[in-house]
Formats: structure tokens, sequence, C-alpha cells
């Protein structure tokens, strides 16, 4: 293994600093315990707060910033952050209107994300993300795992929090969206977790992991490698089948979101979206937006996402409306 780093225990404390001394115009990062928030922090209004473990870069703490998050808590790699980090983050950017957590289903991010709730002393709610439609239940949760689903809510709910929206209203935003957003990943290779100094799962260069989750938990099933297109339709297949067991519209307008998992180029990228928007579009749905990068990761995972959200007048307005961080810039 290879990687760039002096050691493993300062790894994560050492690109926390790299990155606030990158982004000094955006955010700053408080130590001990550690969390990231807005240089400037807004007043007056719901305090949108996520958090996970490293390796998911840009997630979270690239969406902290204008229209989108006011802090993240960052755990080590693939470990949930602790409750002291919640609280203290919370405590840091509470602007007298409440606190939204939003919190991937996984169990560890779960169970600390509540312990800190019951310690707030003012207002708060949680929203728990569940867009994968690959597993029902895997490693690491009971029920559906939040994958690159939650880019899209932490972008609209930050939007409508900017607007001094009420904290019930940025709840049951987020709680439309998750509804509204199914995604499905694909792996041609494992993560390396630096601490392990090895690759989490072994697969050969005939195989590829349909389902992989964003820690490298296994999918669906283990496939044989085949041309880009036949991965896409199925990838495409089973978000159109959540969508129709959900019984939401089997048309209208989206958000497609092709995303890279840490180590795919952004050619492959581009190619996997311009079957996927064939496919969908073939269905009867409208591509309204598109987004195609690295935006929710598996520290070095070759490996994409697709992520669709169906659309509606409020989702599609939080969604173009200007956001200002590390990890999204537009409108400004």
């Amino acid at each position: 293994m290879k990687k760039f780093l002096n050691n493993v225990d300062h790894m994560l404390s050492e690109s926390l600093s790299g990155f606030a001394s990158a982004h000094a115009d955006l955010v700053t990062v408080a130590f001990e315990p550690t969390f990231v928030t807005r240089k400037q922090q807004a007043q007056n209004k719901v305090a949108i707060i996520s958090g996970g473990g490293s390796g998911h870069e840009p997630l979270h703490a690239g969406y902290v910033g204008k229209g989108m998050l006011d802090a993240a808590c960052p755990g080590q790699v693939f470990t949930s952050p602790t409750p002291d980090q919640m609280l203290a983050a919370a405590e840091a950017v509470h602007a007298g209107k409440g606190v939204l957590f939003i919190v991937k289903n996984y169990a560890g991010d779960v169970m600390n994300f509540e312990m800190a709730a019951e310690m707030l002393p003012f207002e708060h709610a949680t929203v728990y993300t569940s867009d994968d439609c690959a597993v029902v239940n895997s490693t690491y949760t009971t029920g559906r795992r939040g994958v690159a689903g939650t880019v899209i809510v932490e972008k609209c709910v930050g939007s409508l929090a900017e607007t001094g929206a009420d904290l019930a209203a940025c709840k049951a935003l987020a709680e439309k969206i998750n509804l509204r957003t199914s995604s499905i990943g694909v792996a041609l290779s494992s993560c390396t977790v630096p601490a392990a100094g090895r690759p989490t799962f072994d697969i050969s260069e005939t195989e590829i992991e349909m389902g992989v989750g964003i820690h490298g938990e296994p999918g669906r099933r283990r496939e044989a490698m085949r041309a880009a297109d036949a991965i896409v339709s199925d990838m495409v297949a089973a978000i159109l089948h959540d969508i129709a067991a959900k019984q939401l519209p089997a048309d209208g307008e989206i958000l497609l979101l092709v995303n890279g998992l840490g180590a795919t180029p952004l050619m492959e990228l581009y190619l996997i979206y311009q079957q996927a928007a064939s496919l969908l579009t073939a269905k009867g749905y409208s591509i309204a937006r598109s987004l195609v990068g690295n935006y929710i990761t598996a520290i070095d995972m070759a490996g994409a996402s697709i992520s669709v959200c169906l659309f509606d007048a409020e989702i599609k307005q939080h969604w173009d409306s200007a956001v200002h961080t590390a990890g999204l810039r537009w409108g400004i």
C-alpha cells in the first residue's frame, strides 16, 4: 500500500488542518473535540449539522458553508464521530431556531447522534438518509444505507434553512427528498483503510461487486465484469424498481447524480452518465439537472454510484439556489 501519509494516527488531524488552510474563507476547524463550522456563522436560522466517518470526502466537511451545512463532525476513517463532537458542534452553531441532524443510516452514526441529541438543551430533530436501494439490511445497518442521496438532502435542506424556515419544515423537506431519491453503487476494486494497510475485500480483475456500500460492504452479488452499458442498465433497473415499489411518479423531472467512489476517472463517469441518461429518458423521465464527479467517496475505491431524485417544484427550487462550500458552488 502506498499512500501520502506521515502517521496513520495523525492523518485525520493533518488532513483537516490542510482543509481549513485551503478554505480559510469558508470554514473553521476545531479540535478536541473535532468539528467543522462556517467561517461566518449564520444567525436566526435552523442549524443544519451532519457528520460521519472520514474517507468519504468531500462529504461532509466539504459541504459546510452558505446554502448547505452549518457544521460537520468528521470521525476517524469509516468510524462514527463521537457524541461529544456532535454536542460541541451543535452548541457552536445553534442560532436560535433549533438544530437538525442529517444522519446516514449506519448503526454507529445513528447511536452516537441519538446520544448527542438527548443531551441538547434546545429544540432539535434528526433525519436519517436511506437512499441505497441495493440491499434492505447490510453490514453496519438495520434497514437501507444512506449514500449519495445524502448530498441532495444536505443541499436542499440547507437552502430551505437559509430562508428562515422552521425546524419542522426543514425536517419535512429532508424526509421528502430521502423518499424521492434512490441510489445504487458498483465497485471494480476494494478500498484500503489506511490503518488496515490492505484492501477491505478481495475481488478479481474479472469481477464486480453490484450494490456495494460506501465502506466496502457487500452488495447484492458478486458478478462477472462486462461492458459498461450492461452494468449501468442493471443499476438503472434497480433504481426504477425502487421508484415503482415506493409508488412514486413513473415520469417527470429528475436530478441525475453520477458519483465516483474515489478512483474512477471522470472519462468513465461521463460514460456512465450517458447510458443512464439514455435509459431514464426512454422511460419517460426528463433530466432537469445533473451532477457528475466525486461527491461521496469510499477512499480509493474504483467504482461509481447512480442516484435519481424525483423533483417537485420545492426540491428543484432549493437544488438551484445559491451554495458556496468547498465541495459545491454555484449561484454565487
